[in-house]
């Protein structure tokens, strides 16, 4: 009897050691200090108009909402995330006869001399994606007009004073004329 006994002495003495040794590493663990992240802000830029009406051709729009955001980390002030134009685009067909297919919509970037400010390397072309979603319509008939989310990438030359002139949208679409037609065909109800 004194040998399980003696078994069942060590085995509680092997555990407890174990636990122990499981709280002192655990313990040492959280008295190091944790290595907080940076944090990172948001440096906005104001675009001066935020609102813009234009007309091109049988289309209207407005761009409003713009500003340019470029996420900044906190003491180093590295770059996390590169200036972005955002905003919002409302189309509007104006035309009275003809409905329009819309194709896409490109953001130029002019500076001063009247030249496009280029993209970094490793950047999109920005361009907006016209028709709103999966499956819907890219045509807007006599007086209907659309809204689009403007999201897209700002050159970061573009940032410096006095280096950009002008924001441009090239805004490819299709005018086709628009026919409403009236059938209209005899009937009659119950043999009368």
């Amino acid at each position: 009897m004194t040998n399980s006994f003696t078994k069942k002495r060590i085995g509680l003495a092997v555990t407890c050691a174990l636990a122990a040794a499981l709280t002192a590493s655990t313990l040492g663990c959280s008295q190091q200090e944790a290595i907080a992240a940076a944090a990172i802000n948001d440096k906005i830029y104001a675009v001066t108009p935020a609102s813009v009406k234009v007309q091109a051709g049988i289309l209207s729009g407005e761009v409003t909402e713009m500003k340019v955001t470029e996420r900044i980390e906190e003491g180093s002030g590295r770059i996390a995330s590169p200036a972005k134009l955002t905003g919002k685009l409302v189309l509007k067909n104006t035309s009275t006869d003809q409905t329009v297919r819309l194709i896409d919509a490109k953001v130029l970037y002019i500076d001063t001399q009247g030249n496009p400010i280029k993209l970094e390397k490793d950047r999109t072309e920005p361009s907006i994606k016209v028709a709103s979603s999966y499956g819907s319509s890219d045509r807007l008939d006599p007086g209907q007009d659309t809204t689009q989310a403007v999201d897209v990438d700002f050159p970061a030359a573009a940032l410096k004073a006095k280096n950009l002139k002008d924001i441009r949208l090239d805004l490819s679409y299709v005018p086709s004329q628009f026919k409403e037609e009236k059938l209209s065909f005899a009937v009659s109800i119950g043999g009368q």
